[in-house]
């Protein structure tokens, strides 16, 4: 009998698992996982582990044959070798905290790791980071992430600049090519190692750990302003509580003489009048001053989009002109980080729950708007407007790189919040599907929210006689300004204002839960002690979060907030992004992750490995460099409508722009100074380009046994390694590579296999 029909009569219970390429029996192991723990030998760490560690009624033990060295971890074991005086060997350290089982300090050839099944109880000082408590909690969480405000004023917008609906055409290229391949990077990435941004880059890549911190650059910084349209929509929301809406009419409080009132206008036309500027002149009077020909090219405006820049923002002439904070925004922004501080103080736990309501409740709101704006007058040129392409626009580079941007506002890769949100996913969960399922999602959202919006955009050009294009201004206002124009129209209509805008409510809420996630969980992988004072990290961000906010809620702070949205996730995200790229598909290998993917999502064909591999490592990256290089040559100083931003303002918005590309190439000047001084500069980067000896698969009872993995001197050779459970040997046959045998991700996709053991 061969060897592998001895392992499998002596391990009767462990199957292999038909759809996982590591021949894996994840219901095995997820059934037992109690039974299991991750075993870390570094003799480097072993002075310095101060995690406490108790085994009970069992032995968890590693066998080095090569120098007859047993380290066997019994508290009997050791409390007689201490009592005789003789020298003990530390204890590894237990943890639970997902890690690969990295073996050091045993020679090459084989290592046999003894796991006892009957009861290994474990105590760690370092709390648990938790995981989703349901299937649907990641899933709709992830939604709710790349689904948000975006897609109601960002991406409407996007279309309205960029010649209606020819945007259509390069956002879904860009999102083919770009925003699904990075976002299923990082899911994956993010899964395989089950930690944030920080933490993973500084195992993964030492020379690159930087790139983790600048991804929580990016996310603070947006989580800064995104919170301020948050407290937009709770000031609507309740101001909408009343028998009639406070913009359905031009009040003198905050309107001008261009505000243009329906009504009035209305009860004019009955008088056989001609309203202009807020007044109605007679037939003859406006015959004779030539009043009717003026209010025939006069500017209109409506109501909402006056309420909105007079008297919600109180918008000041210009960036220069600061002015106060605006009480009203002040507490409505205080209210927005209460509300996001409640959901998020239990961490995953209690944001998984909260994004059943917020993720599902804005797609019944947005069904209902559309069924009545496409009642209304004016409809369908807004429509048509929005779905006729301007195909000239396609040779616009600029329209190319909006396109891109909107990817990384809509699915968020580069950001850090999709290594977050997957750093909390079981390690068997299927990313792959959960990519795909979400970039269908977010497109359609998008495109429908479009065909929401601009069926209102006709009906009010029908209201006021203009074209599409010139019903409102350019901007982020521009769901603060037409939704509410139209909620006017509907009956009853404080009930479709509070219900439009608790819609908003939620669909910002989602977003803003995962780039606080992001930045939280930043300081809790840095500081695991702190995971049993969660609620009190997430107050601190939290405060941190309302101060630094309270910039955009001055006179000046639409501004503030034109110039964050143009700079602050633009130049920066595209090229962490092409690092990214670089460092997981060429250095790190693309064959290389796809056999770690392949070891959670189960194998898959070769067509399959070397579509992903090539859009990792070509198409991907190179669609970023071009329009990198483009959004440069076609750059145009930020402007606000008809507002252009002074110099000094555009320099600010660069300087916030590559701070978190001047943090990674410093972190990484850093690294390669503190490497090991005899090693040449060449060897050094070698060294800090490799994964750390913690690098791994997060939380299996597995070893990766490619050689190429062992090669640097923070791992030490396995070429053969036997499991113990309960006293019954199961031993451990690595997978070759085959044909070429080259030992490299980048190679030839033949003969590849998983990048695991079997059990």
């Amino acid at each position: 009998m061969d060897k592998k029909s001895k392992t499998k009569s002596k391990t009767k219970g462990l199957k292999a698992n038909k759809e996982s390429s590591t021949k894996l029996d994840v219901d095995l192991w997820e059934h037992n996982e109690d039974r299991f723990t991750s075993c870390e030998f570094n003799t480097e760490r072993r002075a310095n582990n101060k995690a406490t560690t108790t085994t009970t009624a069992g032995a968890v033990g590693v066998v080095c044959p090569g120098n007859a060295t047993a380290l066997t971890l019994t508290a009997s074991g050791s409390a007689a070798a201490t009592a005789a005086g003789k020298e003990v060997i530390t204890a590894p350290q237990l943890s639970t905290t997902p890690t690969a089982i990295s073996i050091a300090g045993c020679a090459s050839g084989t290592a046999l790791v003894t796991l006892d099944s009957d009861a290994v109880t474990i105590e760690t000082t370092e709390p648990e980071r938790g995981n989703w408590t349901g299937r649907f909690d990641f899933l709709l969480s992830l939604l709710g992430y790349s689904v948000g405000l975006g897609n109601v004023w960002r991406f409407p917008y996007l279309c309205y600049n960029n010649g209606g609906g020819a945007f259509l055409i390069p956002f879904t290229i860009m999102l083919i090519i770009a925003g699904l391949p990075l976002m299923f990077m990082e899911l994956s990435f993010g899964q395989y190692a089950a930690l944030g941004p920080v933490a993973i880059y500084r195992r993964f890549c030492p020379l690159f750990r930087g790139l983790g911190t600048g991804m929580i650059i990016v996310s603070a910084i947006v989580m800064l302003y995104y919170n301020l349209i948050i407290a937009w929509t709770i000031f609507y929301m309740f101001a909408s509580f009343r028998t009639q809406l406070p913009w359905q009419n031009c009040e003198p409080e905050w309107s001008t003489e261009n505000c243009f009132s329906y009504a009035m206008a209305d009860q004019c036309e009955t008088l056989n009048g001609t309203f202009y500027l807020r007044k109605c002149y007679n037939a003859s009077f406006a015959e004779e001053h030539n009043i009717t020909e003026m209010a025939l090219h006069a500017l209109k405006r409506p109501p909402a989009e006056e309420y909105f820049n007079n008297y919600v923002l109180g918008l000041s002439a210009g960036i220069e002109e600061t002015g106060s904070i605006k009480f009203s925004l002040a507490a409505c922004l205080l209210l927005a980080w209460v509300i996001v501080f409640l959901c998020l103080c239990k961490g995953v736990q209690s944001s998984g729950k909260v994004v059943y309501f917020t993720a599902l409740f804005p797609y019944l709101v947005l069904v209902i708007l559309f069924f009545r704006g496409v009642t209304l007058p004016g409809a369908n040129t807004g429509i048509l407007f929005y779905l006729t392409p301007d195909w000239k626009q396609l040779a616009n580079a600029q329209v190319w790189g909006d396109a891109a941007v909107q990817i990384f506002f809509a699915l968020s890769p580069a950001w850090g919040g999709l290594i977050t949100l997957s750093s909390y996913n079981k390690f068997s969960n299927n990313c792959y599907k959960d990519s795909l399922i979400v970039a269908f999602c977010n497109i359609a959202t998008s495109f429908f929210a479009g065909l929401v919006i601009f069926s209102i955009i006709g009906f009010l050009a029908h209201e006021l006689d203009v074209e599409v294009k010139k019903v409102v201004d350019q901007g982020a206002g521009l769901a603060f300004i037409v939704y509410p124009e139209v909620v006017t129209r509907l009956p009853i209509s404080p009930v479709w204002s509070v219900l439009f805008f608790v819609m908003l409510l939620t669909l910002g809420l989602d977003s803003q839960f995962a780039l606080m996630e992001t930045v939280t969980t930043a300081i809790l992988d840095k500081f695991p002690n702190l995971r049993q004072y969660k609620t009190w990290v997430v107050l601190f961000v939290g405060i941190f979060g309302y101060v630094g906010g309270l910039g955009f809620t001055t006179n000046s702070g639409m501004y503030w907030l034109q110039l964050m949205d143009k700079y602050a996730a633009n130049w920066s995200v595209l090229l962490i992004a092409i690092m990214e790229c670089v460092l997981i598909a060429w250095i790190y290998g693309s064959q290389r992750f796809l056999n770690d993917i392949q070891g959670m999502i189960g194998k898959r064909s070769r067509l399959w490995n070397c579509f992903w591999g090539n859009m990792w490592r070509f198409v991907t990256p190179a669609t970023l460099l071009f329009i990198l290089f483009f959004n440069w040559v076609e750059y145009k100083p930020a402007q606000y409508g008809h507002y252009v931003y002074p110099l000094w303002a555009d320099a600010v918005g660069w300087i916030v722009g590559l701070l978190p590309v001047f943090v990674i190439f410093v972190v990484g000047v850093q690294q390669v100074f503190k490497a090991p001084k005899h090693l040449s500069l060449k060897d050094r980067l070698k060294l800090l380009l490799r994964p750390t000896a913690e690098w791994g698969p997060a939380g299996r009872p597995c070893v990766n046994l490619h050689a190429e993995r062992y090669q640097s001197q923070n791992y030490d050779g396995v070429t053969n390694t036997q499991i113990l459970i309960s006293g019954a040997p199961l031993e451990v046959i690595p997978y070759e590579d085959a044909a070429n045998g080259n030992g490299h991700g980048n190679g030839n996709d033949n003969g590849h296999r998983d990048d695991a053991m079997q059990l």
